[in-house]
């Protein structure tokens, strides 16, 4: 190699010069050795965040379940250019019957593989679930009668599992109502080892009004903050509160104020930078679309809608990080157009 040439691959002012005993310019012109030039790489590497992934659904919801991918956590491009990712493996037309696939929650697991859960029917005592080692391979899809010993349940909707690494099983909470009860809607629970077995769902959450998608969020040395939406008639409040515990499985208590406006449900909470950001389905027509808002201290909310872009017609999800790795081969799957029904532009999920 000649004094001063250029190293492939790399950007314009990056060199190779020989005069220094083999020393590397790393973003500069300033000698550097090997080993220095390898930790600016690795440097360079850390200071990269790993994507987001944001896992949904479109009307109809018998469509499957949709995926887009994000590097800074506010704009989201669709994967398999635009295609269904996991398609419903009971698409009857008649959502009642069928597999609705509707509100899909994906997280990971410890043991580094995938667990995916979502709403299997408008009605009926059934939620949907799948696992993937690698967000690509799945597994069977497993309806699963959570509520069965409640022979006048109305629907479970809205699902979601976390991880209780002190109990060595998953947490389950989803929205259930009875037939010929004035209360609606509560928040229900369940813990299962393995999706297999399951204990007797009991209420999570109750704060003396109807609630539904409620979601999780705890970060280091935080309390736990259960994110929910209210969905009070009288007066017409369907806007998200946020709620605390020291714990996973509650009790919760300080409940706070709308962080939102009303019209709104299907709340997922991310770190972005310094801020957590909350998104959500605003579906009341004429702007019916996915808005966000962010705070830094649970106290204070900004409306930050206009500082991002998901795609079109999306509908309650959640989203996740994932590795860079993971984000490449994701990227790399481009299936052929499915014949599907033309997405209506927005509806309450429920």
């Amino acid at each position: 190699m000649t004094p001063n040439q250029h190293v492939p691959g790399a950007p314009s002012s990056t060199t190779v010069s020989s005069s220094a005993g083999w020393g590397i310019v790393c973003g500069s012109k300033r000698p550097l050795s090997l080993l220095a030039a390898l930790l600016c790489t690795l440097s360079t590497l850390a200071q990269k965040p790993d994507p987001y992934l944001f896992a949904y659904f479109k009307e109809p919801g018998n469509q499957g379940i949709y995926l887009a991918l994000s590097r800074d956590g506010l704009h989201y491009t669709p994967l398999n250019d635009g295609n269904p990712w996991l398609l419903a493996a009971d698409p009857r037309p008649n959502p009642k019957e069928g597999e609705d696939m509707r509100d899909i929650f994906l997280t990971r697991a410890p043991d580094n593989t995938f667990r995916a859960v979502w709403t299997w029917n408008w009605t009926g005592n059934s939620l949907g679930t799948a696992s993937s080692p690698d967000l690509i391979h799945w597994s069977e899809q497993k309806q699963v009668p959570i509520m069965q010993d409640f022979p006048n349940v109305n629907n479970v909707w809205a699902p979601e599992t976390y991880w209780d690494n002190a109990k060595k099983q998953w947490l389950l909470i989803w929205s259930s109502s009875m037939k010929g009860s004035p209360e609606g809607n509560r928040i229900w629970s369940s813990l299962t080892p393995d999706f297999t077995t399951f204990s007797k769902p009991t209420v999570f959450f109750d704060p003396g009004y109807v609630v539904i998608d409620a979601t999780i969020f705890h970060a280091p040395n935080q309390p736990y903050r259960l994110i929910f939406k209210e969905q009070t008639n009288d007066p017409l409040t369907y806007n998200e509160r946020v709620a605390t515990s020291p714990n996973l499985e509650g009790p919760w208590s300080n409940i706070s104020g709308f962080i939102n406006e009303s019209w709104s449900e299907g709340p997922s909470a991310i770190e972005v930078g310094d801020r957590v950001v909350v998104f959500y389905d605003h579906y009341r027509a004429p702007r019916a679309k996915f808005e966000a808002v962010a705070t830094r201290d649970w106290k204070h909310w900004e409306d930050i809608t206009s500082e991002t872009s998901l795609p079109a017609y999306c509908k309650h999800g959640s989203f996740l990080r994932i590795t860079e790795a993971e984000a490449s081969k994701l990227e790399q799957r481009h299936d052929p157009p499915p014949p599907s029904a033309k997405p209506t532009q927005s509806q309450p999920n429920q």
